[in-house]
This record gives structure tokens, sequence and C-alpha cells, in this order.
């Protein structure tokens, strides 16, 4: 089997266990994404909330959608960057260069997001549905299937690609994400080679993981929102220029900034999941091929 495919399987099986462990605060940074400025609460009232509203279930509003995101999200990632990374490193180089890093994250980031956004904006309408406080009436939450066809007849197939804006430009995300992390794998790699302190470790992995989430999430938060909110199906906002003009003059530039630290939290914690998981999963993977060809 080739490389890029059990790459490929083992980021979809790594991003599902990490979303699974952290789909609470997903769900969370995701409705502070949409929430107006004058609506923003603390992580713990909006856990509060949610649980005297929904009950424990609420918080997991959205996670089949979510799963299903995340597993074509992270498969078709690191296929295409395994594939591009394959084109540069040849005559045995070890390790891409800054600009090699950032080409090969932009064809698999771009790839990436026009594929998976449909299921994404899935997730964000079911994750969204439920979370008007001023109603009287309570709101049916929908399956996966029941939200397909409620998008489809409410926008049509254009309502499955509310918010590619911003989504490809947020290709620049994990563009940063997998630059910082190759970059700082290669010191690292580098300065245990010369203390002859052998591979890096599934902890490395974790906490290199997590470092470069940090950097780009920190880096490009405004436009997670703009996404969020798009996604989220609102008629308040027509396009994306609209959403920011519109977020500007009603709450400021905080607005832009609103779930941030939930979203970090959430974000860096799957990042730091996903990369120790895919890495043991393909290892696995490749040891079990092994064997079997015996």
């Amino acid at each position: 089997m080739d490389d890029s495919v059990i790459h490929a399987l083992a980021g979809a099986g790594g991003g599902v266990l990490a979303m699974t462990a952290t789909y609470p605060l997903v769900f969370l940074s995701t409705r502070a994404a949409v929430k107006t400025q004058n609506e923003n609460k603390s992580v713990y009232q909006a856990v509060v909330e949610i649980l005297e509203r929904e009950g424990l279930t609420g918080l997991y509003s959205g996670l089949s959608s979510s799963l299903l995101g995340i597993a074509v999200t992270n498969g078709v990632y690191y296929y295409f960057y395994e594939r591009s990374k394959g084109i540069f490193l040849i005559n045995g180089k070890k390790g891409l260069s800054t600009m090699e890093s950032i080409i090969t994250g932009l064809i698999a980031g771009c790839a990436t997001t026009i594929i998976s956004n449909p299921v994404w904006v899935v997730q964000t309408t079911q994750a969204v549905r439920t979370m008007d406080q001023n109603s009287d009436v309570e709101i049916k939450k929908l399956g996966f299937l029941e939200t397909l066809r409620h998008i489809m007849a409410k926008s049509g197939l254009k309502g499955f690609f509310r918010g590619i804006g911003p989504a490809l430009v947020l290709v620049v995300n994990p563009v940063i994400q997998y630059s910082v992390f190759e970059q700082l794998k290669n010191i690292l790699a580098a300065r245990r080679k010369l203390q002859r302190k052998g591979d890096l470790t599934d902890w490395h992995f974790f906490f290199l993981g997590a470092i470069s989430k940090l950097v780009a999430t920190s880096v490009t938060y405004p436009y997670i929102v703009l996404k969020a909110r798009l996604q989220a199906g609102s008629t308040k906002y027509k396009s994306s220029l609209s959403a920011l003009a519109t977020i500007l003059k009603d709450e400021g530039i905080e607005g832009l900034y609103g779930g941030m630290n939930s979203k970090l939290l959430q974000s860096v914690l799957t990042a730091a999941i996903l990369f120790a998981f895919q890495r043991r999963i393909f290892l696995m993977t490749k040891e079990a091929l092994a064997l079997a060809a015996k």
C-alpha cells in the first residue's frame, strides 16, 4: 500500500480520536464564534447554560457530522500533503525547506477545503440550531441527513458552500501549522541526532502539534469567526466583506475575537492528539503490512 494512502488513513483515524476526545470544546468554540460580542459569555457560563437548556447531549450536537468532517478533512489533507511532499523529498533529502512546506500546505489545503466544506456547513448548522435563547418553542435537533435536507430546501446546493471564501483564505492556517511543525521537527530531530538520543517520540509529536497549532490559530482567528458566521447561515451576512463590515460596525474589533480562548484550547489540544495518534497509527499500520507480507 502506498505511504500516502497509509498517511491518509492514519490521519483520518487520528482525527476521529482527537475530535471525539475534544468535541464539547469544538461545540463551544463554534457557538462562541457565531455569537455577537454582546452575547459572549465565559466558557463556564456557556457550559452551564447548555446543560440547563439541552442537557449533556447538547454538548455533542453535530458530533456525527464533525467526525465525518474530520475524517474527510484529515484523510484528504494527509494524502495530498504526503503526495506533494514526496515530490520535494527526492535524492535522499530528509526534510522540507520553509518554502517547500508552504507550497505543500497550499496544495493540500485547497483540495481539502473544497472537498470538506459541505460537511462543515452541516456541522455548524447543527451546532447553532438550538442556541436561540429568546424562543419559547423548543427547537428540534436535526440529524445529519435531516440537516442536509434542511440546507438543501433552504438554500439549494450553494448552501453547502457557505463560507467557502474565508475557508479558502484559512488554507493559510494549516500552511502555517505544518510549516512551523516541519521546521521545529527538523531542528529537534537534528539536535537529537547530534546527542545520539534516537528518533522523535509520540510525545514530541504531541507537543510539536500543539505549538504549531497555537501559532496558526492565533494568527488566523478573525477569519475563523467569519467562516463560522457565514456557515451558520444567518441572513445578516451576505458575503465575507459584508460579514466583516457588519461585525466591525456592530461589535468593533473585539467581535472578530469572540470565543478565542475556547477555540485555542480546543484546537491546540485536538492538534496535539491528532499528531501523536496519526504517527502511532501510521507506524502500526506499516508494521502490520510488513508482517502480512512475510
